[in-house]
C-alpha cells in the first residue's frame, strides 16, 4: 500500500493542497471510492457516475484522487471526462450569440457544449476504445491545439461538471430575473429558456446515462465567488501570460451566468443525487 500512499501525496502536492487534505481522502474519499465499487459490482458492468458540484467545490481533485488512487486500489480503472472541457470553441460560442443571443458567447450554461462529444467519448469508453478528447483552455476560453487521450476500457466513468444531472426548470420559474445579468442582458428571458429547453432535451439524454449522481453542495453564492476568485489567482500565477485571466468585477459578472442553475441544482439534486456531501463538512481547508 505504500505505492498508493505514495500517489496521494503526489496528488496533493500537485494539487497544492494542505498536508491535512490526507484526512479528507482518509475520511471522506476513500469510503466513497468503495461505494463506488460496490455499485460498480451490482451492476456488473461498466458504471457512469456523475459528480455535481459549483464551481470551486473541489469536484476535479475528487476525481482526480478517485481514478488515481484510490479505484484503482480496488483493482477498477476509471476515466474522468469533464463536463468543462467540451464547450464549444469559441467561434462556435460566437455564432450561437448572434444567432440566438449574445450571452451565449460566455461559456457555461447548457447549450454551450458539444454534448454530442461528449455522448460519444462515453460510448467509446464504454465500448473500450481509447477516446481523444477536446482539452479547454481558461486562460484563452477556447480549446487547446492538441487533445487528450483517454484509454479505455473503463470499469468506472466519472463525468464531473457544475451542472451534471440538473433537471430543467418549470417555465413558471423563468420569468422572474435573479441578478443583475438576467435583469439588464436578457430582459425578454430569451437566453434562460434557450438554456432551460437543451436541459429539456439533449442534456436530459445525456445525464439519463448517469447510473449514479454524487453532489458536492455548496452553502452559498458567496462561496461560489470566493471559490472562483481562488481559481483566478491560481490561474494568474499558472498562467502570468495569459491575457484572459479576470479581475474580481468580471468574475463577479461571470458567475452570474452560473446563477441560476446553482440555485436550481441546490434546490432539487439534494433530493435525487443517490450520495451528497457537504462541502463545508469537510473537515480540512482544501
Amino acid at each position: 500500500m505504500s505505492g498508493a500512499g505514495d500517489t496521494i501525496d503526489a496528488l496533493i502536492a500537485r494539487e497544492d493542497l494542505p498536508a491535512s487534505y490526507k484526512d479528507i481522502v482518509e475520511q471522506h474519499w476513500r469510503p466513497l471510492a468503495r461505494k463506488i465499487a460496490d455499485w460498480r459490482a451490482e451492476k456488473q458492468g461498466p458504471l457512469v457516475v456523475g459528480v455535481n458540484g459549483a464551481q470551486g467545490s473541489g469536484k476535479s481533485t475528487l476525481c482526480a484522487f478517485l481514478a488515481e488512487a484510490l479505484l484503482p486500489e480496488l483493482n477498477l480503472n476509471a476515466a474522468i471526462l469533464s463536463l468543462d472541457d467540451f464547450y464549444l470553441p469559441k467561434c462556435a460560442r460566437l455564432k450561437l450569440a448572434e444567432k440566438i443571443h449574445p450571452l451565449l458567447a460566455t461559456r457555461g450554461v447548457p447549450g454551450t457544449h458539444d454534448v454530442a462529444m461528449l455522448s460519444a467519448a462515453i460510448n467509446d469508453l464504454l465500448s473500450g476504445i481509447t477516446v481523444s478528447t477536446p482539452v479547454f483552455d481558461k486562460a484563452s476560453d477556447d480549446r487547446f491545439a492538441q487533445n487528450r487521450k483517454i484509454p479505455g476500457p473503463a470499469d468506472v466513468i466519472l463525468l464531473e461538471g457544475w451542472c451534471v444531472g440538473a433537471p430543467a426548470q418549470d417555465e413558471a420559474a423563468l420569468t422572474q430575473s435573479i441578478n443583475a445579468l438576467e435583469r439588464n442582458e436578457d430582459r425578454d428571458g430569451i437566453w434562460r429558456r434557450y438554456v432551460n429547453e437543451r436541459l429539456k432535451t439533449d442534456y436530459k439524454d445525456l445525464f439519463s446515462r448517469l447510473d449514479r449522481l454524487i453532489m458536492l453542495r455548496i452553502d452559498s453564492m458567496e462561496s461560489v465567488l470566493q471559490n472562483r476568485l481562488r481559481q483566478e489567482r491560481k490561474l494568474r500565477a499558472a498562467r502570468p501570460d495569459a491575457t484572459k485571466v479576470m479581475t474580481e468585477e468580471a468574475i463577479a459578472r461571470f458567475i452570474q451566468h452560473y446563477e441560476r442553475l446553482t440555485r436550481h441544482c441546490l434546490d432539487t439534486l439534494p433530493e435525487t443525487a443517490d450520495i451528497m456531501i457537504d462541502v463545508a463538512d469537510l473537515t480540512a481547508n482544501s
